[in-house]
């Protein structure tokens, strides 16, 4: 994937909460996105992703914490909103009405009448000739398309999608795919899309917050992924600070201690049985040693405790 380059910060969260009643939907959320970024909010469905994209993009009010939205928060963010672009759940067309006539009429709602514009949009999701065409009779991913398309009215910084590739075809998914890497490139349009199809959100994100609960477990750039998702020898032991010396001795410096028990070597993968005999060799007990690696699936099932299949 092509690196975008990073500007400035676009959008921070800060301990965003919400409540409904005594239950915390987002618990104490921090996220950073920089102008660019396609950042990826991965979560099972209910984990909080839809209520987080709502209070950013104003449809619900925090409980408590703060949104700085381009260098505004609070009571002054509220005149900026029309930065941000919108698609969360299901798009809302009007299907017995054309593509062109259902972006008309957000374009005569938000005051634009610039000649070319709407056609200039159809064309950026690929919609142009089939702008004539009903809604009714658009695919599942076309609609999703279309739903893309009004969120651009009015040039957003800030794209706000919510699972758009549920629910499509192979083919659907590679269009939305497409569409969303072309406005970030061409249009210098920042995204956040959230997604429970967590194999499809690698390949169009540039970062990623994993969010379980209602809470932000943890945030990490696309490399990093690649990293911790990357082939390494998985060594099991009591006490993996006992390895580090003979680690360190035999030359690896690419490797990382995952918990109390579990060391990741990110490099010479065909060494692992002369680690494990070195070990033996200074009578360091190991559980296990082999050959491993993560799918971004897997990575997160981890982190949140579920089970995964090797």
């Amino acid at each position: 994937m092509q690196e975008v380059i990073i500007m400035d910060e676009l959008l921070v969260t800060n301990n965003l909460t919400k409540k409904y009643k005594h239950q915390a939907a987002v618990n104490n959320v921090s996220i950073n996105v920089r102008r660019g970024e396609i950042y990826g909010l991965v979560g099972k469905n209910g984990a909080g992703k839809t209520t987080l994209l709502k209070m950013i993009g104003g449809l619900c009010k925090p409980t408590s914490g703060d949104i700085t939205f381009m260098g505004y928060s609070g009571k002054e963010r509220r005149k900026i909103l029309s930065r941000i672009g919108l698609l969360i759940e299901a798009p809302s067309l009007y299907t017995g009405m054309t593509a062109y006539d259902n972006l008309k009429l957000k374009c005569i709602c938000t005051g634009i009448n610039k000649k070319g514009y709407i056609e200039e949009i159809l064309e950026t999701v690929g919609l142009c000739e089939a702008r004539n065409k009903k809604v009714s009779q658009y695919s599942l991913g076309m609609k999703q398309r279309l739903g893309i398309a009004m969120a651009l009215v009015g040039e957003p910084d800030l794209l706000l999608l919510d699972e758009p590739i549920n629910g499509l075809d192979p083919q659907g998914i590679v269009e939305i795919r497409n569409t969303l890497l072309d406005l970030n490139k061409k249009k210098n349009i920042t995204i956040i899309i959230s997604s429970h199809i967590l194999e499809e959100l690698s390949k169009v994100s540039t970062k990623f917050g994993f969010i379980n609960n209602g809470e932000l477990i943890k945030e990490l750039s696309h490399t990093e992924l690649d990293i911790a998702c990357s082939e390494h020898i998985e060594l099991e032991m009591p006490d993996p600070t006992r390895a580090l010396p003979v680690l360190d001795r035999l030359g690896f410096t690419h490797y990382q201690v995952v918990d109390s028990h579990t060391i990741h070597i990110f490099e010479r993968l065909e060494d692992s049985g002369h680690i494990a005999m070195e070990l033996s060799k200074c009578e360091i007990p190991i559980t296990s040693i082999s050959v491993a690696s993560k799918t971004f699936e897997n990575y997160f099932l981890e982190m949140i405790g579920g089970v995964y299949n090797d």
